[in-house]
């Protein structure tokens, strides 16, 4: 089973092409919001360096968001295109969870925070359970203090996760038994997509290219400037 993975929902671009769950090659781009630049020829890179063509896919998997508005558009565009195209099916995950998976092994609460920009943060809260993670909240968009008063009133010792928690460190400075997962742990990771797909795709859970939508919590910032000119 060959599964090719997008995530492009914060200014990193991340790709992996993975076989029966093991992951064979990774790309991970830090180029700002150039995922329009950077995508395609990351996928065409990764594909002449495994020696996978893109025929031989069995199934694509792209992180779904929250985050920037214009790199979800290009990342899932991008995926549904494919996927068309090669007559293969879709898996849809949320991009915080990809943040998350990868700290499975911790056992404390996680907590997820993904600068949203305009001083807000997307986030969510995952338990680590046998073999993988399970989120206790729903996506959230709001101001760092509003997460950490949120966090405060759990009692549990919290792993901070994603690239919204050193920007916003004084909100949660005042957290008491919480601690950053560091930089390794700031954005979505294309392995952990890869292994969750596999997954997916061997349950039986996937879905078409055209059932495939982004998980926007707000408006764009070009629709908010907008709105408030008006």
């Amino acid at each position: 089973m060959l599964v090719l993975a997008v995530d492009t929902a914060t200014p990193r671009v991340a790709v992996a092409l993975g076989e029966d769950g093991r992951v064979r090659g990774a790309v991970q781009l830090a180029g700002g919001r150039r995922h329009a630049e950077q995508l395609a020829p990351a996928i065409a890179y990764l594909g002449e360096q495994t020696g996978v063509r893109l025929d031989a896919l069995t199934a694509l998997a792209v992180g779904v968001g929250p985050g920037l508005f214009t790199g979800l558009r290009v990342g899932i565009t991008t995926v549904k295109v494919m996927a068309q195209a090669l007559g293969v099916p879709v898996v849809a995950v949320p991009s915080l969870d990809l943040i998350a998976y990868p700290l499975r092994h911790a056992r404390r609460l996680i907590a997820v925070v993904v600068d949203a920009r305009r001083r807000e943060v997307f986030h969510a809260r995952y338990r680590p359970t046998p073999g993988g993670i399970e989120s206790v909240s729903a996506y959230t968009v709001g101001p760092p203090a509003d997460v950490a008063a949120a966090l405060a009133t759990t009692g549990d010792a919290v792993l901070l996760a994603g690239d919204g928690v050193d920007p916003y460190r004084d909100a949660f400075a005042a957290l008491d038994a919480a601690e950053p997962a560091g930089p390794d742990f700031e954005s979505p990771s294309a392995t952990a997509l890869v292994e969750l797909a596999t997954r997916h795709v061997a349950g039986g859970d996937v879905v078409t290219p055209d059932e495939v939508q982004p998980l926007y919590l707000r408006d764009s910032d070009a629709a908010l400037a907008w709105g408030s000119a008006r």
